[in-house]
Order: structure tokens, then C-alpha cells, then sequence
């Protein structure tokens, strides 16, 4: 969502590369939809009871849509109650077996993620769109560099973007012939460079809505870094209808991270957006851990807010004038609260956080009854 003075801070401003849109279940992809993201359980598929805390986990997150795998029958088969107790789409991810994609899409799969290329021959190749077609289950393209079909590494002598945009494309083809066409596509890479390069391609190729990551990122910080660069770069230039960012971590991780990404781009707003500075000497309270501990305790807030915590008068009132709620640290141990942009009360430093949050919570629900209140109908 772009703040309503973008339209005279051109340099402020995404425009998104034109894609068609598809329906992943619920959940509409490309085009003019809000650019949704996901993240992937690692549980046993086949233990469902554990796969559907974690699906719950991921949706108290904000997940958009939650990919499961499916290798075997059993999986396919724990995937009914999976997708009867989830809340938002279920993606089943197929990997080589023709069947399995059979049985997830039976079971209520919104998304199947496969690879046309690699499930067999074209009799099989049409007996999965037609279950998709029959279920209406959307397809996932995934092109990954590190398992490239041979003969492109034949041709091409190696992973580069080149042999990732004509997998792809020939993928494509594939659903095209069959007049297939809910389906988006990834060409994903653990390295930052070509899988970035390997998208632009592709988003000059196709009009499919694309689903972006750096997969096999790494641990937390470094995947974090590493997916904020790649994905961070072609959000930046209009790329993107659906995200993963993939984390050797906790998948509610992903979650955050991925929001914080779309946050920091202004292309989506979810939960409060804590503006802080790093701290220095010449800070009124601790910075630091007043802001981890504002962030634990506001976590459960998806309500779209700004609270800027600054811990002297040097940016604070500079910064509060931009937020929703604001506080600035100052002496004989109290600072100032900002609501609205302007200086509205004194509060003690060790008062602070728990002030705060009441304060967040009121604004949370002010703004969701005002919400309620114009969705009304007339």
C-alpha cells in the first residue's frame, strides 16, 4: 500500500511489472493482489496433528498461503484433515510422483508445486492438469538451479539464468498446450546473483504471476540478508506476486521476515513497524532492550501501525512527527509520548513499555472499529 503523498515522492513509488492473475484457493495471486506470502512446514506431513499446529502457527503469523510435502501416500492421504483445518490455502509440494499429485489435488490442495518436465510422460503430464482442472487447484512452476534437467546443463555447461528461463519456459509450454493457464513459476537459486537475474529474465518472457526466493538461504541472519538483497532488489523494480523467504529457522520466521521485507518497501503493511535507533551515549533509557521487548509484546498486533522509540532529543521529535505513536527519551528519567506526530504527555522511562503497549492496543482497535464500521453496508 503506498502512503497517500507518493504520488509527489515519485522515488517512493513500485510500479509492479504487469502480470495476470491466478487463484491460489482463497488467495488471489498476480496482477493487482496484494503480494502474498508463505512459508513451508517442516513437519511430518503424515503426522497431521503436528503439521496442522504448525500451519496454525504460520497463520497467527500472517501467512497467506502454507506449502506442505507430500513424497509419499501417506502424506497425501494425513493432507485431507490438513486442509480441513487449515485456514488459508494448503500448496502441496509433489515433487516426482504423478500420483501424489493425483491424491493432493483430491484431498483439497489449492496449489500443486511440480515440475511438468519431470513427472513422466505426456499421458501422465495430462492426467495431472485434468486433476487440477477438476479440483480447481492451481500450479507452481518450480525450477530450482541445483536440479536443472541434463540436457540444458548439456547445453548450457552449467546453472546460469539462461538455462533456468528456458526450463521454465518449456514447463510453461507444457500447461499452455493443455490451455492450463492458473499456474505461476519460480526459478529459484541459493545464489543471490543468478537467481535475480535468472527472474528478470523471466519476467520479460512471460506475463505468469512469479513466486520469489533465494532458496537454501541459509541460517536466520544470513538468509535473512541474503533474501533481502534478492528478492529486496526485484521487489524494488515491480517483480513479485508471492514470496517465500527460505530459512534454515523456525518457518513462523519466514513469515516475519517476509513481511518485514514488504513493510520496509512500502508494498504491504501488516503489524506494528517499530522505528528505532541504535543507541549511543546519549540515550535516556536502554534502547535496545526496551525495543526487544516492545517487539515480543506487540507481536500479536497485525493492524497496520508506526511507533518510533528513540532514545534521546537529537532525531526523536523528528521522527515521532512521521509515526502513529512515538516516544523520545529525555531527563531526570522520562521522555516525552508523541501521538499523532505532536508531544502529548510525559511518561517515567520504567512506565515506559507497559504505557505503550496500552497505548498500541487502543490504537490497534481504533483503527479496526473504524475499519468495521465503513466496510458496513450502506
Amino acid at each position: 500500500m503506498s502512503s497517500s503523498a507518493d504520488h509527489i515522492r515519485p522515488w517512493r513509488t513500485i510500479t509492479r511489472r504487469p502480470s495476470r492473475k491466478i487463484q491460489v484457493g482463497s488467495v488471489a495471486v498476480g496482477g493487482d493482489a496484494p503480494i502474498s506470502v508463505q512459508s513451508m512446514t517442516n513437519t511430518l506431513t503424515a503426522d497431521a496433528q503436528a503439521t496442522i499446529a504448525q500451519v496454525k502457527a504460520l497463520e497467527d503469523a500472517g501467512a497467506d498461503l502454507v506449502r506442505v510435502s507430500c513424497p509419499d501416500e501417506a502424506s497425501t492421504e494425513a493432507l485431507k484433515s490438513i486442509v480441513k483445518a487449515a485456514q488459508v490455502p494448503i500448496v502441496a509440494d509433489i515433487h516426482f510422483h504423478y500420483k501424489r499429485a493425483l491424491e493432493a489435488a483430491k484431498a483439497g490442495a489449492a496449489c500443486l508445486r511440480i515440475n511438468p518436465g519431470n513427472i513422466g510422460s505426456a499421458a501422465r503430464v495430462k492426467e495431472v492438469i485434468q486433476a487440477a482442472k477438476d479440483h480447481g487447484c492451481a500450479i507452481r512452476i518450480g525450477v530450482n538451479a541445483g536440479s536443472l534437467e541434463h540436457h540444458l546443463l548439456e547445453k548450457y555447461g552449467e546453472p546460469c539464468p539462461e538455462a533456468m528461463v528456458e526450463s521454465a519456459l518449456d514447463h510453461a509450454r507444457i500447461l499452455d498446450d493443455h490451455d492450463f493457464l492458473n499456474y505461476k513459476i519460480s526459478v529459484k537459486a541459493s545464489d543471490v546473483f543468478l537467481a535475480v537475474a535468472a527472474y528478470q529474465g523471466l519476467a520479460h518472457a512471460t506475463d505468469a504471476p512469479l513466486h520469489l526466493g533465494i532458496t537454501e538461504a541459509g541460517a536466520l541472519r544470513m538468509g535473512t540478508v541474503k533474501s533481502s538483497i534478492g528478492m529486496g532488489m526485484l521487489l524494488w523494480s515491480g517483480i513479485g506476486d508471492t514470496i517465500r523467504v527460505s530459512l534454515a529457522a523456525d518457518p513462523v520466521e519466514e513469515v516475519k521476515v517476509g513481511f518485514d521485507l514488504l513493510k520496509a518497501l512500502n508494498l504491504r503493511h501488516r503489524g506494528v513497524n517499530i522505528i528505532a535507533c541504535p543507541s549511543c551515549a546519549r540515550q535516556g533509557f536502554e534502547v535496545i532492550k526496551t525495543v526487544e521487548t516492545l517487539d515480543e509484546r506487540l507481536a500479536h498486533i497485525a493492524t497496520p501501525i508506526t511507533l518510533s522509540i528513540i532514545g534521546c532529543v537529537v532525531n526523536g521529535p523528528g521522527e515521532a512527527a512521521l509515526t502513529d505513536l512515538g516516544f523520545t527519551g529525555g531527563g531526570a528519567g522520562s521522555g516525552m509520548v508523541y501521538v499523532a506526530g505532536k508531544p502529548d504527555h510525559k511518561c517515567a522511562h520504567d512506565e515506559m513499555i507497559d504505557h505503550i503497549v496500552e497505548l498500541v492496543e487502543a490504537r490497534a482497535a481504533e483503527i479496526e472499529a473504524a475499519s468495521d464500521k465503513t466496510s458496513e453496508p450502506a
